[in-house]
């Protein structure tokens, strides 16, 4: 019997909590193998008599410890999100966090591998300090960056086989039930279901490529539109623009926190928070 798409659905839902840890595990457990395997390979070929289970202690040393910081990785990426239109002061935020990220692996990694050293009689000397650490970031922003892309496509892939959300358009026959041009509601296609999705309750609208996604109750619906298109379609005394890349329900808006850089943050009733660019600040204080 063929699975439909709502039933596949359905089902990876019930084991989404198991299925997300258990790749990041398997990824890794593949990764750092066969990363074994090569490098031996690659040292016997130098002509290094390398026994097997110095190299097997490189390779698990490191990546125990990045399988180990993966959720906090993407705790970060809930925390300050880096999305396909990159904010710079969440870039700035995450390039700091990586540099925390790199020395926690290194001295981490460093600490496994002579505990394994010392345990087989012998001693590890990671070498120069201030030479391998700067070697170590290059390698270890990389993988940072690359959690981040990952799990960002995943998020968008997971977003639209959750739900799409379309405009209303113009009926065939007969008046309109709302008006088309500042719809009240917005159409969303959802396991399988169409459901009508009140503009009411978008806490708010954020960029994110050739879409933008309407946030609502902790979840995101995409939908095929451009900023400056879907800003013309709301309510403008309800919706406001506060970032080249947000809009904000001003019904939701509790405070607005000014930050060192002249930016601000919106804090809503909801918990969430949008950023507020200095372009628009003020004009968002004179709403409130």
């Amino acid at each position: 019997m063929r699975l439909s798409s709502t039933d596949l659905l359905q089902r990876y839902q019930r084991w989404r909590q198991i299925a997300e840890p258990v790749f990041w595990i398997v990824l890794y457990l593949l990764q750092t193998s066969l990363n074994c395997w090569i490098s031996w390979i690659d040292r016997q070929r130098a002509g290094l008599a390398t026994p097997f289970w110095e190299v097997a202690v490189w390779e698990w040393s490191s990546n125990l410890v990045l399988l180990a910081l993966v959720p906090l990785v993407i705790l970060a990426n809930q925390l300050r999100p880096l999305h396909l239109v990159f904010q710079r002061q969440n870039l700035r935020w995450h390039l700091a966090a990586s540099l925390v990220y790199s020395l926690v692996h290194v001295l981490a990694m460093v600490a496994l591998r002579k505990l394994a050293y010392w345990s087989a009689g012998s001693d590890y000397d990671f070498g120069n300090w201030w030479r391998e650490l700067p070697y170590e970031y290059v390698k270890d922003v990389r993988t940072y960056f690359s959690i981040l892309l990952f799990t960002g496509f995943y998020q968008l892939l997971l977003m639209r086989w959750q739900g799409e959300a379309t405009l209303l358009g113009e009926p065939d026959e007969g008046p309109a039930v709302e008006p088309v041009q500042q719809p009240e509601r917005f159409l969303v296609r959802k396991l399988g279901k169409d459901f009508l999705l009140p503009a009411v309750d978008i806490e708010w609208i954020q960029a994110w490529g050739n879409y933008v996604n309407l946030h609502v109750r902790g979840h995101d619906y995409p939908l095929r539109s451009t900023m400056a298109a879907i800003e013309r379609r709301l309510d403008g005394k309800r919706f406001v623009r506060v970032h080249r890349s947000y809009i904000v329900n001003l019904a939701f808006v509790q405070s607005i926190v000014p930050l060192e850089s002249g930016d601000a943050r919106a804090v809503l009733s909801t918990g969430g928070e949008v950023p507020v660019s200095r372009r628009y600040r003020d004009a968002l204080k004179s709403m409130c």
